[in-house]
């Protein structure tokens, strides 16, 4: 056998059944029929915050091999993103907004890995709200009748003070702060601009240094 192999993606359900079921990543390796390395560089690369996922590791590959016929990023764009991220842009707004203000464009999927290895190595970027991605409900279903289309729960949405807050400790410097903050974030409604760059045309301060 080769040391790497590239996998499929009914190789990669078959090594996350094996691993339910407790085995090692030498047995893994046997049962699917790959040297023992694959089965180590396969989930060290492809492991996210919830784990290892079949689904999500055969997204991480094609867009890696993707990526490969795509210009490099420099570090300075990811440093920009770092620094959106942390003002509660979500890895989508990122990327729609460099697209549609012609910079070098970063695919979403991009933007999430980049905060999966950032955890990897201690960060914290995955703290930010806007950083975790939406969970789809896969089974069953109930009766939406009387309920906004497209809502998200008030538990999961960005929380600026926390539960239970009373509003007559919080100034109106922490109010101004996270006004702030939501007019300076691009809303596909407004054609990826700001409410600030609409409504008083005021570039996104965040923005400027790309």
């Amino acid at each position: 056998m080769r040391n790497y192999t590239q996998l499929t993606q009914g190789q990669r359900y078959q090594i996350f059944t094996l691993m339910k079921a407790g085995h090692s990543q030498t047995v893994i390796a046997k049962i699917v029929d790959v040297h023992k390395s694959t089965i180590s560089r396969e989930v060290r690369r492809n492991t996210g915050l919830r784990g290892y996922r079949p689904k999500q590791a055969q997204s991480f590959s094609l867009t890696r091999r993707q990526s490969k016929s795509k210009p490099r990023i420099s570090s300075n764009q990811w440093q920009q993103v770092n620094i959106l991220l942390k003002e509660d842009w979500s890895p989508e707004q990122i990327s729609l907004w460099l697209q549609a203000n012609k910079y070098p464009s970063i695919g979403h999927e991009r933007i999430y890995q980049y905060v999966y290895r950032n955890q990897r190595i201690g960060g914290s970027l995955y703290r930010h709200p806007r950083c975790q991605k939406k969970r789809r409900k896969r089974y069953g279903s109930y009766s939406r009748r009387g309920q906004l289309m497209n809502r998200v729960s008030i538990d999961k949405r960005p929380q600026y003070f926390p539960e239970g807050s009373e509003f007559k400790y919080i100034t109106d410097k922490q109010i101004e702060r996270v006004m702030d903050k939501l007019n300076n974030r691009p809303r596909k409604c407004l054609g990826m601009k700001t409410p600030k760059e609409v409504f008083f045309r005021i570039k996104p301060l965040v923005a400027l240094a790309i």
